[in-house]
C-alpha cells in the first residue's frame, strides 16, 4: 500500500566558492577561478574524480513531487531569489508537516549529507527529521537517519542491493523503464547556469530529475505490490493530466516527450 505521504526530492548544487576560499586560502580570485581551483584540487587528491566532497557544495535549489491521498503536485521550493537557508527552512517544514516517507535517487549519498552540512551552516531546526525514538518512539525503528529504514527510500541504494558496484545512473534507468530522462540539462552545467543567473532554467531541470525520480518510485511500489498494475496506471495518468493542465513550458515538453514512450508502451 503506497504510505500516505511521499516527498520525491532533488538538490541542486554549486561549488560553495567561500568555503572553498576559507579551506585553500584562494582569497584575491574570482568565483568562477575559485571553483576551477576546488575542483582541480580534488582531482590532485583523488586521483580519479574533480567531483566535490559533500562539504563543498551549496544547494541552489530543491524541488520535489508531493502525492498525498488528496494532491499530486511538482515544483520547486522557494523562488529564484530564494536564499539557501530559505530553501532548507521550508524542505524541513514540509517534513514537519507532512512527515512523509522521503524518496530520492542517491539522496543517502549525496542529497542527504549536503542538506546536512548545509543546515549545520545556517543553522536550520527540524525536530521531526533528526528524531530517532527521542520524541516520538515510532521514530525509534523507522526514521530518516538509518539507512535501511523505510522513511527514506534511496531508490538507487535499494534497487542496486546496497552495492556501490550495482549504482545506476537516473538517466540511464529512467530512458531504460521507457521515461524522459534529462532533457538538454546536465548536472555539469549547473555551475555554468547559476553564474549568467539563470536559476529558472536550474529549477526547471530540477524538477524534470525528480518527475523521473516520481517514476521511478511508482514502477518500484509496484514490483513490491504496493500498488496493483490498475493503480500503476492510474497514477501516471494522474500525473499526465497534472502536467497536460501546467502552464509551466518545461512540464509541458516532459509530457510531450512522454507521450510517444507510453504510446509505443
Amino acid at each position: 500500500m503506497r504510505p500516505a505521504s511521499v516527498l520525491v526530492f532533488d538538490i541542486e548544487t554549486v561549488p560553495d566558492v567561500e568555503a572553498g576560499r576559507l579551506l585553500n586560502n584562494l582569497n584575491g580570485l574570482s568565483d568562477d577561478d575559485v571553483a576551477k581551483a576546488m575542483r582541480t584540487l580534488r582531482l590532485q587528491k583523488t586521483g580519479t574524480t574533480d567531483f566535490l566532497s559533500h562539504l563543498q557544495h551549496r544547494i541552489v535549489g530543491i524541488s520535489a513531487v508531493l502525492r498525498t491521498d488528496e494532491a499530486l503536485k511538482v515544483w520547486s521550493l522557494g523562488d529564484e531569489g530564494s536564499s539557501e537557508a530559505e530553501l532548507l527552512t521550508r524542505f524541513f517544514d514540509g517534513i514537519e508537516r507532512f512527515r512523509p516517507t522521503l524518496v530520492s535517487w542517491n539522496g543517502s549519498g549525496f542529497d542527504l549529507p549536503v542538506i546536512h552540512y548545509r543546515a549545520l551552516k545556517h543553522r536550520i531546526v527540524s525536530r521531526t527529521y533528526w528524531d530517532a525514538g527521542e520524541t516520538d518512539r515510532d521514530f525509534k525503528f523507522n526514521n530518516y537517519l538509518n539507512r535501511f529504514h523505510p522513511r527514506h527510500i534511496d531508490l538507487m541504494d535499494v534497487l542496486a542491493g546496497y552495492q556501490n558496484r550495482a549504482f545506476a545512473p537516473l538517466d540511464d534507468i529512467s530512458v531504460i523503464l521507457g521515461f524522459p530522462g534529462k532533457m538538454g540539462v546536465s548536472g555539469s552545467q549547473v555551475w555554468s547556469l547559476f553564474q549568467e543567473g539563470k536559476i529558472k532554467e536550474i529549477r526547471d531541470y530540477c524538477e524534470t530529475d525528480v518527475l523521473n525520480t516520481f517514476l521511478v518510485y511508482l514502477r518500484f511500489e509496484h514490483i513490491r505490490d504496493g500498488i496493483s498494475a490498475d493503480q500503476l496506471q492510474q497514477e501516471e495518468s494522474r500525473l499526465a493530466a497534472m502536467l497536460e493542465d501546467s502552464d509551466a513550458t518545461h512540464l509541458r515538453e516532459y509530457l510531450e516527450a512522454w507521450r510517444p514512450i507510453q504510446h509505443e508502451g
